[in-house]
């Protein structure tokens, strides 16, 4: 197959393959099915408890250390759908990512509020990441996974979503702290 067969064959298949997903979430995703309103209200409530409790004095380094998580895990989260592994069956709209709701809030509010939180009271953030890790994977994905919000297949389960998270957090962190260090030798 040439160059222009694969690229006509690709676009076509991706045109079908869009039109599919807007049908779905139309039947079975939109407005009038309660799992809309649960992905929406994972997407809101996160952000309602983020206007109250963040530190607005470190705003900017704590957005930054959730803006890392959000784009980590969105970027997990493509890789994992696209091979059919871990797969979110509802969702906010047929134009974001699946896990919109999950990767643009939950995930990365959670782990922003332990973040500072840690860094506020000299805790050990390592720790407390591992124990929100858990929650969300063993707690949070099970529940999803019982309700039928999302579906683990081809052999994930909740413990390589701990690993994810433990990978994503980690990354995240740690680049913070670098980005912290080159802001404190160029103010230095």
């Amino acid at each position: 197959m040439s160059y222009q067969e694969y690229w006509k064959q690709i676009t076509e298949k991706n045109d079908e393959l869009t039109q599919l997903i807007t049908s779905y979430w139309h039947q079975y995703s939109g407005f009038g099915n309660w799992q809309f309103w649960v992905v929406l209200a994972l997407l809101l409530l996160p952000l309602v408890l983020l206007y109250f409790f963040i530190d607005r004095n470190r705003i900017f380094e704590i957005f930054f250390f959730g803006y890392t998580v959000h784009i980590l895990w969105t970027y997990v989260e493509l890789v994992l759908a696209n091979y059919g592994l871990f797969i979110h069956t509802y969702f906010l709209s047929p134009w974001f990512p699946q896990a919109f709701s999950m990767t643009a809030s939950a995930l990365p509010v959670g782990f922003l509020l332990v973040y500072q939180y840690c860094t506020n009271h000299n805790k050990n953030f390592y720790l407390y990441s591992v124990l929100l890790s858990v929650v969300f994977a063993f707690g949070f994905a099970t529940f999803e996974n019982f309700i039928g919000l999302v579906k683990m297949e081809r052999g994930m389960h909740q413990f390589y979503i701990f690993l994810i998270d433990i990978g994503v957090v980690f990354l995240s962190y740690w680049f913070t702290k670098g980005m912290l260090i080159l802001r404190d030798r160029r103010n230095g």
